[in-house]
């Protein structure tokens, strides 16, 4: 397979659902905010590539608050410019960043780069007024809008609405365009425009009507290039993942190479190895930077990410097996691994492949709370997993042959890290 077709929608509300993992509301609010830019495109009739790209921007626009739980809550509450202390702006940064390096979705930098810019300027751009772009303008709009309305408690979204309108209307002219509060304001007559972002199970409706946009074919690269954006919101979490799943990536194409694996096998376990630790995104920093052991609350934290890492890359088509491979590397042979208890005939080479590399890794790096273990150590842990039928031992037969390159892998990969200013320790193993 040289490209796979995907529908750039499920890309999108993937990684849209990753960032939401932590914070209840916080996936919500990104689809809200969404359906809100929908209704005002549709309102200013924007043509459709436009709007395409104004709603991908809006399931993305917080990505650059992903690594931080603490960065997430604060983004939920209407009075968070003056609570973050003026740091509004760092999480839209960020995100600028991090998509700007992306081969698919650098279009949509700028736009989530300034989509807190107020209207009346100010702004770190510099720009106010109609400089500021639209897509970032309604995005600001319906942001805050969304906001106040995940605020209701349990009033009903109508009793609130002429309460919401006026808050914006407030700030028209300052914070909003007037023109677009103007459009708003039409939309926010209709009761159903209310009521649809009070409805979660809308969700998937506004999303099969996305889907309608069609497929697109992204290349070996181009899929390579996603996983590492998301390998790069689960690395920055901690100074304790800076390199992790980088390493088991190169752990485990290195395994897969040496099994066999053809050049198309070899980048889809490099895309596994990427995003093997996706669901790590709903485990608090606090609990990833313990420096100590877990207690039996916090191991049942950590144990969910598997899961969560799992159901989201299953809705993505054609990964399928990189979905597999990734999830199921803390499953172990005889059963009792977690979180779906997969024994030896439900777990795939490539999953194999994955839990070796992984456990290794963990092993070769360092902790909050040790340093990185030497070889005779690591053979002896792997081993003793191996006598216990937790890892098939034919794999870790294969690593210890292939050790000085696989211990250089993740040597290279911690300096590369260090050079950049980050941490080369990583988080344990659970």
């Amino acid at each position: 397979m040289s490209a796979f077709s995907i529908n750039p929608v499920s890309l999108i509300r993937t990684l849209s659902m990753a960032l939401g993992l932590a914070v209840n509301g916080v996936n919500m609010h990104h689809w809200r905010t969404a359906l809100l830019c929908r209704g005002i495109a549709d309102e200013l009739k924007m043509p459709r590539e436009q709007q395409q790209k104004l709603l991908y921007a809006a399931l993305l626009h917080d990505i650059g608050a992903a690594s931080s739980h603490d960065e997430r809550r604060k983004l939920l509450t209407p009075l968070q410019e003056v609570k973050m202390g003026g740091t509004i702006h760092t999480h839209a940064e960020v995100g600028y960043r991090l998509l700007q390096g992306s081969l698919c979705f650098y279009p949509l930098a700028d736009i989530v780069c300034m989509h807190h810019d107020r209207w009346g300027g100010g702004n770190p751009s510099g720009l106010s007024g109609d400089a500021i772009p639209l897509e970032s303008r309604i995005i600001h709009l319906a942001d805050r809008i969304e906001v106040l309305v995940g605020r209701g408690g349990q009033r009903p979204v109508l009793s609130r609405s002429g309460e919401i309108c006026r808050n914006i209307v407030a700030k028209s002219g300052s914070q909003f365009d007037p023109m677009l509060v103007d459009v708003f304001l039409k939309c926010s007559l209709a009761e159903s425009f209310w009521l649809d972002m009070d409805n979660p199970n809308y969700a998937d409706v506004f999303f099969q009507e996305m889907n309608r946009w069609g497929q697109s074919s992204f290349s070996l690269n181009e899929v390579l290039n996603i996983a590492e954006l998301y390998a790069s919101l689960i690395d920055q979490m901690s100074r304790f993942t800076a390199t992790h799943s980088r390493s088991v990536s190169c752990v485990s194409v290195l395994l897969a190479e040496h099994c066999g694996f053809c050049d198309t096998g070899q980048a889809m376990m490099r895309m596994a190895g990427l995003l093997h630790d996706l669901g790590k995104l709903s485990v608090p920093n606090s609990i990833l930077e313990k420096n100590g052991k877990l207690d039996e609350e916090e191991v049942r934290i950590v144990r969910q990410h598997t899961y969560y890492t799992y159901r989201i890359l299953e809705q993505i088509e054609h990964f399928e097996s990189i979905a597999e491979w990734a999830a199921f590397h803390h499953e172990t042979l005889d059963g009792k691994g977690y979180p779906f208890k997969k024994s030896a005939a439900g777990l795939p080479l490539g999953s194999r492949l994955m839990a070796v590399a992984d456990i290794f890794v963990a092993l070769a790096e360092h902790r909050p709370y040790r340093q990185g273990l030497d070889k005779d150590s690591i053979h002896r842990i792997m081993y003793e997993m191996t006598n216990n039928g937790k890892i098939d031992r034919h794999i870790v037969d294969m690593l210890f042959d292939l050790y000085p390159t696989a211990d250089n892998l993740v040597k290279a990969t911690a300096e590369v890290s260090y050079e950049k200013g980050e941490s080369s320790l990583s988080c344990a193993v659970v």
